[in-house]
Parts: C-alpha cells; sequence; structure tokens
C-alpha cells in the first residue's frame, strides 16, 4: 500500500515535470510544485479523457494523462492570468 503511494508521487512528479517543460514553463518549481502541477494535472486529464471516452491504463497510460491535464492547468492558468498568484 505505502510502495503505491510512493510510486504515485514520483508519477505525479514526473508529469508535473514534464507538463511544465513542455508549456515552456510559468509555474511554481520545485518538487512540491511538480507534484501539486502532476496531481491536479492527473485529476484534469483524467476527467478530460473520460468525457471524450478514453481511459489511461498502465503507467505509460497514466503519465500521459498527468502530462495533458498538466499541460491543460498551465493553459487555464495562463489563459485567465491565474499566475499572479505565483509572483513573487
Amino acid at each position: 500500500m505505502i510502495w503505491q503511494w510512493i510510486i504515485r508521487i514520483a508519477l505525479w512528479t514526473l508529469a508535473g515535470y514534464l507538463g511544465s517543460k513542455l508549456m515552456k514553463d510559468g509555474t511554481p518549481n520545485g518538487w512540491l510544485g511538480n507534484v501539486i502541477l502532476g496531481l491536479v494535472g492527473g485529476l484534469i486529464g483524467t476527467f478530460a479523457f473520460r468525457l471524450i471516452g478514453f481511459k489511461a491504463s498502465g503507467f505509460i497510460g497514466e503519465i500521459i494523462v498527468s502530462v495533458v491535464g498538466a499541460c491543460l492547468v498551465i493553459w487555464i492558468v495562463r489563459k485567465f492570468n491565474l499566475g499572479r498568484w505565483f509572483d513573487k
């Protein structure tokens, strides 16, 4: 059970990192920022993919869905100028 969570957190971190690199950043950096971006991206990606009738299966499928979701989250943040909350 604990290993599933460790793997999931690693997957979210990877997805958040890849999503931020694909979208040329503009998001909170660091390990925690990538985990949060990957987590929210995974939720948004899963929801979006299910809306169009797709379901992720396996490790690679979960990464793809999470990365696409992370890119969607970054796009939404940029589109609605929500990035001002992340400014230092």
